[in-house]
């Protein structure tokens, strides 16, 4: 039986023995079968990175909007009629903007890069009913690991039982403390991530104890998997203020320069 991965499920909300039988899984883990068939039909689980680019086709793709090149224009022009404060003005912001735009994709570029050298290179999980050393890309939703300290955590997981267990989860909270875990079941679905003293979660660590866990969620299903697709977004798609006045600024010039031509057309048929 392969089990889907529902996103956002409220698992700490769940017993252990409910969480286990929602993911078709037991204590003793997935068979080597069964987690072959899930790794196939869900993937890896690795963080999904875009083609890496170079910080100069960064840059120069800050000038690939026909705004911008209608501004330089403007600006070339203007230095063109002698009106050098307008040109040296104009030529500045398109600059300025361009610097802005290549800072925020250059550093969302480097944080997904980051993340992914927080993941767990293995883990240790139960297979066949023994504890065996996996590569971290091959677990997936069910596996049952075992974790002590120093160990990184391979995947969003419920646990299942806790001995002194403690994980430092500043990646995900900004929580430079050690948490205290617990396998105990929280009573209500609605608990901040800080709070969720029975789930451990990707790219955090492991600082004391030891304890056993499902893992609920892999590769882009987990929490550290949400933060890189919200950076790969901040990176592509969302326009800074300068970038959204440029524009606007862009599509002005535009209907005022389109305005002067039809009024030139105009005023030369006037005279025949």
């Amino acid at each position: 039986m392969t089990a889907a991965q529902p996103p956002g499920k409220a698992w700490h909300s769940l017993s252990a023995e409910e969480v286990l039988a929602q993911l078709g899984s037991a204590a003793t883990g997935l068979s080597a079968q069964e987690a072959a068939q899930r790794l196939t039909a869900n993937g890896p689980n690795e963080l999904k990175e875009g083609k890496r680019v170079s910080p100069w086709q960064i840059f120069l793709g800050q000038f690939k909007s026909l705004i911008v090149w209608i501004l330089i224009s403007a600006g070339i022009i203007s230095g063109v009629l002698g009106e050098m404060v307008d040109a040296i003005a104009i030529l500045a912001i398109v600059m300025l903007n361009a610097v802005i735009g290549f800072y925020q994709e250059f550093k969302a570029e480097n944080s997904i890069a980051a993340l992914k050298k927080m993941a767990a290179p293995q883990a240790k999980v139960w297979r066949d009913g023994a504890i065996k050393a996996v590569p971290a890309a091959e677990i997936v939703t069910g596996d049952v690991m075992e974790l002590e300290a120093g160990d990184l955590v391979a995947a969003d997981a419920r646990l299942l039982s806790a001995a002194s267990f403690k994980c430092v989860e500043s990646a995900l909270t900004g929580e430079s403390e050690a948490v205290e875990k617990h396998a105990i079941t929280l009573g209500q679905a609605d608990v901040p991530l800080g709070d969720r003293e029975n789930m451990i979660f990707m790219g955090t660590s492991v600082v004391a104890g030891s304890g056993r866990a499902v893992a609920v969620a892999t590769a882009m299903q987990t929490e550290m998997g949400h933060i890189a697709g919200l950076l790969e977004e901040a990176g592509t798609d969302e326009d800074t203020p300068l970038q959204q006045k440029l524009t606007s600024f862009g599509r002005i010039l535009v209907w005022v320069s389109l305005g002067i031509v039809a009024l030139l057309f105009v005023l030369g048929l006037l005279r025949g």
